[in-house]
């Protein structure tokens, strides 16, 4: 078996392994055709929609809606052992009532806008049930932590009476909210379900065909002939890799499984600890749900929610990115040459030119949608051109070419794709809900900020920590809508600018990935690894210390974000704050020139802080005594040398 052969086997055994955790069941006869055409279709309507026009809001959420529940029922069964013998009875009438209770908006729609939110009994019971079978459908694709929050805003609208303090509100009744959560656009048909019916989808399909022509592989091998020869070349293949995967992916946990199957094994054959092996592709993952055009699907909401064009989400985005992967690459620089581990010899790695004179064209549909969203083309547009401009592409060479039936199967493999992220905007719409009708949001913040004296630094460690809570175990998309909804009200209160605050919860949120002890794909890596999972998440919180820091930078100066910047400022704020990367890193890992001692890392680490910190008195304060340790390293490894 080559060792391509190997990674493969690696990559499927993995992926399989995450299908199995995330519960999906594979139909055979009958029943998988219909699953299939029922996955198609729902794809030609998004992309019909997206051609001649969205629907009014309620309607093509609704169809959207009910098209997702009834594949999450027949793909996600109640418990595994029912669908050996294929679908479970009880499944299949759960998906179709989940295909029929957001159908009866359609067919009642006229009449449901003319008695403008009185809610029949009719109204009441299909509205229960819709909200029930979204509850249900999140613990079934999304998980546990993610149904715990959303039962825990729901007590919260019944008990308000009982509630103590500035928590209190008169209560809802059962009537009232599920009138709010399942009849308007305030509640499951809200923001996050229509930015999922329209940009999100579109952006999951073009990620699918992107996925099916071989990107992902052109990736991993071109970051192999880039940075395999490097000190510590695998991890740095991993990293550089999940950021590439990271402009298009959608979940760190699946990025982690796809490429972690490849750079994991590699990086453990190097000679790197299984724990740090798991962490670096943990990180590294982790951080492709920062790096823009995608960010997980979460730029698309931002955009909405604080009301700027998308692409200025995209570029505040870019150079905290760049930061966060600079922090990741320089701790896996640092451990390698602690660890006095080289590179594979350049003999054995792919030449870069072939890479790209071969599958270079792979990467065509990805440029052009970055131009696209650059040059002022909708998100909807540009994701169209790109999913025809990625069959196109695959043509140009006969190993990539899409035949019809490959094009069926990327339609099916997106609608398939947006399962997860569906489900989650649609229970993160029950959160939203409950919020605006008992004003639960503008509550919590001025509870965070009395608890924190009103002082601005309390402030946003209170709301990191909250972020941090309300992030683990939930993804990417209902994650940025429950943290945002929650935590970033107290810093706008501040006075912070509004996306400057979104971005801070919307990092830690993304950051509890990596955080113990809920830290989902540091688990995943520990998986592949076969390392302590408790120990792969420190180490990866290790490597993420950028994500912990950065969004203290652009809350304290904006400038980061693009925000009011002049081209000085911006170099200005750049340069220390990459500086200050290196002292961290290093700091972090115990290396710069040669292994430092504690109190040397505790110096190197303030000094790095205040490089970070903006301000030209921290700036040259951090900057003097990085040079300082700077030197007595130099003299420590030349002292080394001489012995």
């Amino acid at each position: 078996m080559t060792n391509d052969d190997k990674h493969k086997q690696l990559a499927d055994d993995a992926l399989k392994k995450y299908d199995k955790e995330s519960n999906t069941i594979e139909h055979k006869g009958f029943m998988a055709k219909f699953v299939s055409a029922l996955a198609i279709t729902f794809s030609v309507f998004q992309l019909y929609t997206a051609v001649f026009g969205v629907l009014d809001a309620q309607l093509q959420r609704a169809v959207h809606l009910g098209f997702g529940l009834a594949l999450v029922y027949l793909l996600y069964p109640t418990c595994r052992a029912w669908s050996k013998d294929g679908v479970h009875p009880i499944d299949l009438v759960l998906s179709i009532l989940g295909a029929a209770a957001p159908a009866y908006l359609v067919i009642k729609y006229q009449e449901l806008v003319l008695r403008a939110g009185t809610v029949t009994d009719a109204d009441f019971m299909v509205g229960l049930v819709g909200v029930l079978l979204v509850i249900e459908a999140t613990r079934r694709v999304v998980g546990i932590p993610m149904v715990c929050v959303v039962l825990l805003f729901l007590s919260y609208a019944f008990l308000g009476p009982d509630m103590p303090g500035i928590l209190a509100h008169r209560g809802l009744t059962p009537q009232q909210l599920v009138g709010h959560l399942f009849f308007t656009t305030e509640g499951i048909f809200g923001i996050p379900l229509g930015v999922s019916s329209t940009f999100i989808f579109l952006f999951i399909l073009f990620g699918a065909y992107l996925e099916s022509t071989g990107l992902g592989k052109f990736f991993i091998d071109l970051a192999n002939a880039l940075a395999g020869w490097a000190s510590g070349g695998p991890a740095k293949v991993a990293v550089l890799s999940s950021g590439l995967m990271g402009t298009v992916s959608g979940s760190s946990v699946a990025n982690v499984a796809g490429t972690g199957s490849f750079t994991i094994p590699m990086m453990k054959k190097l000679g790197y600890d299984k724990e740090f092996a798991g962490a670096v592709e943990a990180a590294a993952s982790t951080g492709g749900q920062l790096m823009p055009p995608v960010m997980g699907a979460a730029a698309f909401l931002m955009a909405e929610f604080v009301g700027v064009p998308y692409v200025e989400i995209v570029k505040a985005a870019i150079i905290p990115a760049v930061l966060y992967f600079t922090g990741v690459w320089l701790g896996v620089h640092f451990e390698a040459k602690r660890k006095g581990l080289k590179g594979i010899p350049r003999e054995e790695l792919p030449k870069a030119w072939d890479i790209f004179r071969e599958r270079g064209h792979l990467a065509l549909p990805l440029i052009v949608i970055i131009y696209l969203l650059v040059s002022g083309y909708t998100p909807m547009r540009a994701a169209l051109f790109a999913i025809v401009l990625s069959i196109l592409a695959s043509s140009l060479r006969a190993s990539t070419r899409m035949n019809p039936i490959d094009v069926l199967k990327g339609l099916e493999n997106g609608a398939k794709s947006v399962l997860g992220v569906l489900v989650a905007c649609a229970s993160a719409g029950i959160i939203i809900g409950v919020v605006t009708k008992t004003g639960v949001g503008l509550k919590l913040a001025s509870a965070l900020l009395s608890f924190a004296g009103g002082l601005m630094l309390p402030t946003m460690f209170f709301t990191m920590i909250t972020a941090l809570l309300l992030g683990m175990g939930v993804p990417t998309t209902a994650n940025y809508v429950i943290t945002s909804t929650i935590a970033s009200p107290a810093l706008v209160q501040m006075g912070i600018p509004v996306l400057a605050a979104h971005m801070f919860v919307f990092y830690f949120g993304i950051i509890a990935d990596v955080t113990p002890p809920v830290a989902l794909a540091a688990y995943a890596g520990a998986a592949i690894s076969g390392g302590n999972a408790l120990k792969t998440g420190i180490n990866a919180s290790k490597l993420a210390i950028a994500a912990f820091i950065i969004p203290y930078i652009f809350v304290l100066s904006p400038v980061i974000l693009m925000i009011d910047a002049t081209p000085l400022s911006l170099v200005i704020t750049l340069v220390t704050a990459m500086i200050g990367m290196i002292a961290l890193s290093s700091s972090l890992i115990g290396y710069l020139a040669a292994d430092m001692n504690l109190p040397e890392r505790i110096i190197l680490f303030s000094g790095g802080l205040l490089m970070i910190i903006p301000g030209v008195v921290t700036d040259l304060s951090g900057l003097a005594v990085f040079v300082i340790v700077i030197f007595l390293a130099n003299c420590q490894a030349k002292c080394n040398d001489f012995e």
